[in-house]
């Protein structure tokens, strides 16, 4: 059977805010959409049928992580990512351009030979050419590849984002062209500048020329406030291409994820839910709950009551409490699978509500409860 080349169509907006569809090959993701954040080939403390059971259509991947373990040989070895891990969903993959930044050790960067880095867990030297992330993430097999780009910190230093954006614009072209063309995969740019709407329009533009199956805005959720970030996509959503998906990079909480439907972003990744679950920090739909706290330990109720998925609606916060206060593992497992589940229903809402044209309403209903 003839694999399905990847697309996109949006079926209702309601002004910025889109309700579209993405198709690939593994299946259709609904948008707005929120990854789950697969950095090391797995979601931690969950298994990929509970994430499939929470209403995830796509996961995320890093090539950073995965490059210096296990390599991407191994994950080749095993016939891809999605067999490694066994994953039947769609699976993005993140250049590694971020966690250059944020994580390794003594890391330089060179316009021809890209990062040059040593890597967080043993000090082994790494160079990730934007031939090299575009190899590895090929070699992964994931169906939404990024270009590689500079992430750089956040900084007022409008010449130093100037060089930072001009280098990702270049490193862009030779993303596409180590791409090549592939219709069964997609290929993201990444829209660079700062908080500089000039640059930020500027980086779009030369992606645009460039050419990409869709666009994603990276720098951000680097220590701006969320009214910066919302600024910064004020700047720019008029000028997205209508016709491809618009992906905000590492965000966020749920109320970044309204201001950003608001402005017209389809996609979402980070690693807040699972970790939050991890630590015992819930999202619900009448705001955060730290489960720790010693108020829940005669709180026989659950997170929500209304949630029956995955039976979740069965386990007490004094349980949860309990859980956590004893270092069981079953905590994190728990409060991780809520968390997603919780996101996903947040999405879903987000869908109807701009399908009924009613998302505005929707958006100051929640932008300050959550």
């Amino acid at each position: 059977m003839a694999l399905k080349n990847f697309a996109f169509k949006v079926l209702n907006k309601d002004k910025f805010a889109r309700r579209g569809v993405i198709e690939t090959h593994r299946g259709e993701i609904n948008t707005p959409a929120f990854m789950p954040v697969g950095t090391q080939a797995t979601v931690k403390a969950c298994t990929i049928d509970d994430i499939k059971k929470t209403g995830s259509e796509i996961i995320l991947s890093n090539t950073y992580h995965l490059m210096i373990r296990p390599g991407v040989e191994r994950v080749e070895s095993a016939g891809g990512l999605h067999e490694f891990m066994n994953c039947d969903l769609p699976i993005l993959t993140d250049s590694g351009g971020f966690q250059v930044m944020s994580l390794s050790k003594l890391n330089k960067i060179d316009r021809e030979k890209g990062a040059i880095f040593n890597s967080h867990v043993d000090g082994k030297k790494f160079y990730l050419s934007p031939e090299e992330s575009i190899r590895i993430q090929l070699g992964l097999n994931s169906d939404i590849v990024m270009i590689m780009d500079e992430c750089p910190k956040k900084t007022e230093d409008y010449n130093l984002i100037k060089k930072s954006m001009d280098l990702s614009l270049y490193w862009a072209e030779r993303s596409k062209m180590a791409f090549g063309n592939n219709p069964h995969k997609a290929l993201f740019g990444i829209i660079q500048g700062g908080l500089f709407k000039d640059l930020r329009l500027k980086s779009l533009e030369g992606l645009i020329k460039i050419g990409f199956d869709g666009y994603a805005v990276g720098g951000l959720a680097v220590g701006e406030t969320q009214d910066e970030m919302f600024t910064t996509l004020d700047g720019i959503k008029e000028h997205l291409p209508d016709e491809k998906p618009h992906y905000l990079m590492g965000v966020g909480t749920p109320s970044d994820i309204l201001g950003a439907v608001k402005r017209g972003i389809d996609m979402f990744d980070c690693v807040l839910p699972t970790r939050s679950g991890r630590t015992g920090l819930a999202f619900t739909w009448n705001g955060r709950v730290n489960i720790k706290n010693n108020k829940y330990q005669n709180d026989n109720t659950p997170l929500d009551p209304n949630c029956e998925n995955l039976n979740l609606n069965k386990y007490s916060k004094n349980y949860l409490n309990h859980l956590f206060n004893t270092n069981e593992i079953l905590a994190s497992m728990l409060l991780t699978l809520h968390n997603i589940n919780f996101y996903q229903e947040l999405m879903s809402e987000i869908r109807k509500n701009i399908m009924n044209n009613t998302f505005d309403e929707f958006h100051d209903k929640y932008i300050d409860k959550l």
